[in-house]
């Protein structure tokens, strides 16, 4: 087959070209190397290698020639720069890690590795995973000499979404057919919604930890971006499966074949809608998006059903108080001491730290580290933590409650499109608002999913979020790839790419 229809080739087509030999593992990793490298203005990648890339593709190609291949073999992909990495630098988008080379493979890296796929490099990222539009990286995107945003490829002056803002413009500008993400407060939805891709959250504890670095470890989790609901349930077959030696919170619960339900009917299902997602707040163009797909619901044959979580509102504050908190506690660790930046000039211990602390975090870092260090402090800990604790207990019994009446909830993922690149300026709160309707199914652990549902405003693509009871993303993936099978928006690319 011609090299140039490549990038035009989901997972499950690009794995099937490569195990009947009508490409190559190496030809399909140098086409979609020269395709990174002919994008680079976009920001997606901040680390490349080819020599690696090849040797891991020459590799998979001898496995497909002996017979004894894995199912994604050759498959290439990348990983967001928050999974640890032998083979390139790990930074999280950090200065606090520039340069950092890991010892080891993160679990989800080593699991797609061992389903053959062959890792392109490494994706751009709000630091430590903190953000809604991949504008507070401190990372030199491949190509650049300085830090520069992730550029939007529907629109280079507008945001990718974050916080894996490069993995979602590397699958949406067909640099990778696939790639990881990781997802806190939505970080895999929303940034899927404003590039016009599939990506997924799965339950929280569903795919290890381990070798992912931290932000708040009670609410990260990793999960796949790809451009369809089949592409996702590929790789999240692959990467997902308990981790008990490396990672106390993997669950005891094992792996299965996301991909085997994709076609069921959806006759008789029942989806909730919540009227909290659809009140003030919520663009008309979104809004229209959205309740577009949801009749296509209703052609497909299911049925909608009116619910309720009424503490949508509270998920903002009790996020900011409990992922904030965690934060500090994880980002203790770098203090320059093992590894790591360390500051030069400094007088004593308690001054390096100081130091390379101030020195090595940026704004949105320190932000977020002194919130968290605020509501864990004497006096303010009973007041702010421990009742975001409860509250968010009470979110998930909302959910609970809303299941009774329907098999999944449907909303949109983000109140709006993708804002302009410096919108928002130096008003956080402004992105942390963007987040209401992802935050509820991150502190309840519950799996969610962004679904291109259409374009809204300046022809920017609209997200269709679904969320599903804990271990259901087999019918979260069914009832995305059905969607799928009715409407095309998922196969539209940007113009120019």
């Amino acid at each position: 087959m011609s090299s140039t229809a490549l990038h035009d080739l989901g997972v499950a087509q690009l794995a099937a070209e490569l195990r009947a030999k009508r490409v190559s593992a190496a030809e399909a990793a140098r086409h979609f190397l020269d395709r990174a490298k002919a994008h680079q203005n976009l920001g997606a990648y901040v680390a490349i290698d080819e020599g690696a890339t090849l040797a891991q593709a020459r590799a998979q190609d001898a496995a497909i020639a002996a017979g004894t291949a894995a199912p994604l073999a050759g498959v290439p992909i990348a990983h967001k720069d928050i999974f640890v990495t032998r083979d390139f630098p790990s930074t999280a988008g950090s200065k606090m890690l520039d340069g950092y080379r890991s010892p080891f493979d993160a679990t989800v890296v080593t699991k797609l590795a061992e389903a053959g796929c062959v890792t392109l490099g490494k994706l751009n990222c709000d630091e430590f995973a903190m953000g809604s539009a991949n504008e507070n990286s401190a990372a030199a995107p491949v190509g650049f000499d300085a830090p520069a945003p992730v550029r939007n490829p529907w629109d280079a002056e507008r945001i990718p979404g974050g916080s894996s803002g490069g993995s979602a413009v590397a699958v949406a500008a067909r640099l990778a057919p696939a790639v990881t993400g990781t997802d806190t407060g939505g970080s895999i939805r929303q940034p899927a919604s404003f590039c016009g891709i599939t990506g997924i959250k799965p339950t929280y504890g569903r795919a290890s930890r381990y070798g992912m670095i931290a932000f708040a470890s009670s609410l990260d989790q990793a999960g796949p971006m790809g451009r369809s609901a089949e592409d996702c349930a590929l790789l999240l077959s692959a990467m997902c499966g308990p981790d008990p030696d490396r990672d106390s919170t993997s669950l005891d619960v094992p792996a299965e074949d996301f991909s085997a339900k994709l076609n069921d009917s959806l006759d008789g299902l029942r989806i909730g809608i919540p009227a909290e997602f659809f009140g003030e707040g919520l663009q008309d163009d979104v809004r229209a998006a959205v309740e577009g797909a949801l009749k296509e619901y209703e052609k497909l044959g299911a049925k909608l059903v009116p619910i309720s979580l009424p503490r949508t509102e509270l998920s903002i504050p009790v996020y900011y108080v409990i992922a904030p908190a965690e934060a500090s506690s994880n980002l203790s660790r770098f203090d320059g001491v093992k590894f790591g930046h360390r500051a030069k000039d400094y007088t004593d211990l308690v001054d390096m730290y100081k130091k390379t602390r101030a020195e090595g975090f940026g704004d949105e870092v320190k932000r977020r580290i002194m919130i968290g260090t605020y509501v864990l402090s004497h006096g303010y800990y009973d007041a702010y933590y421990l009742q975001a604790q409860k509250i968010r207990r009470m979110i998930a019994d909302d959910f609970q409650q809303a299941f009774k009446s329907c098999d999944l909830i449907a909303g949109p993922v983000a109140p709006s499109v993708a804002w302009k690149l410096g919108e928002h300026g130096s008003d956080p709160l402004a992105d942390y608002l963007a987040d209401i309707f992802t935050l509820p199914a991150s502190l309840a652990g519950l799996p969610g999913m962004s679904v291109p549902a259409g374009f809204g405003a300046h022809g920017m693509p609209v997200g269709l979020q679904l969320i599903g009871n804990y271990f259901q993303e087999s019918r979260l993936l069914n009832a995305a790839h059905r969607l799928q099978q009715a409407t095309d928006f998922h196969l539209r690319a940007p113009e120019g790419i």
